[in-house]
């Protein structure tokens, strides 16, 4: 091989292993194993505010329990009303201790997009949340929120805050695309400005299932067989 094929093979080289290493602060991001079907019984956890604790409906109707109802598994609603990224982050060891889940869904960020949190803080809380749940070699699934720094009004159309394509990306992990988007947006799935209505999570809960499918993470069989 002359030097100058061994510096085109060099380059080429290079270029593919910087092409994989897209992780946060230039880190080259982990490959996963792959995805496995989480089967019926199986302990997921919900993490998340109170769009995920259900505020705005009866508990039997949070976005968890309807989903518990779809799949057949146990989810745990670890929602709190008011949680932000940084608090979420530093209970999650001890819940992944707690529940040892085989899936863990975040949708998290709402309020510290209406607290004004720098969008850069808020990134990395998020990244750090999933990172850490990948190193504990758990299966998950981030859930996108609409982009309230830059629609705090949420003027419709909605759209997804594209800090969670980007750290989905980063870590090479599955993600939920505008399902919160699709439910705020409609008036009669809302109980407030913000909050969903039974009908809204029950529709939320759907096309996070429909996602989970996709992914391969839900064979899509009925919770509810008998």
């Amino acid at each position: 091989m002359s030097l100058l094929e061994r510096r085109h093979f060099l380059n080429i080289a290079l270029g593919a292993f910087s092409a994989g290493c897209t992780g946060f602060l230039g880190a080259c991001a982990r490959p996963n194993p792959p995805l496995a079907t989480v089967l019926s019984g199986s302990t997921v956890l919900a993490l998340g505010d109170s769009l995920t604790f259900g505020t705005g409906a009866s508990p039997e109707t949070s976005y968890p329990a309807v989903l518990a109802q779809i799949t057949g598994w146990n989810v745990i609603n670890a929602g709190i009303p008011g949680e932000v990224s940084a608090r979420t982050l530093r209970r999650l060891p001890r819940l992944l201790e707690k529940y040892n889940p085989h899936l863990v869904l975040t949708c998290i960020g709402t309020n510290d997009f209406f607290t004004q949190l720098p969008e850069d803080s808020i990134y990395a809380n998020i990244f750090n949340i999933c990172d850490r749940i990948k190193t504990a070699s758990t299966q998950q699934m981030l859930i996108a929120v609409p982009d309230f720094i830059r629609n705090p009004k949420m003027i419709p159309p909605l759209e997804d805050a594209p800090m969670y394509q980007r750290i989905a990306q980063a870590l090479d992990i599955p993600l939920q695309q505008g399902a919160l988007a699709q439910v705020l947006m409609q008036p009669g799935l809302r109980s407030d400005a913000i909050h969903a209505n039974a009908k809204g999570y029950a529709l939320f809960a759907q096309l996070i299932a429909q996602s989970l499918h996709t992914a391969g993470l839900w064979n899509g069989l009925s919770g509810n067989r008998t």
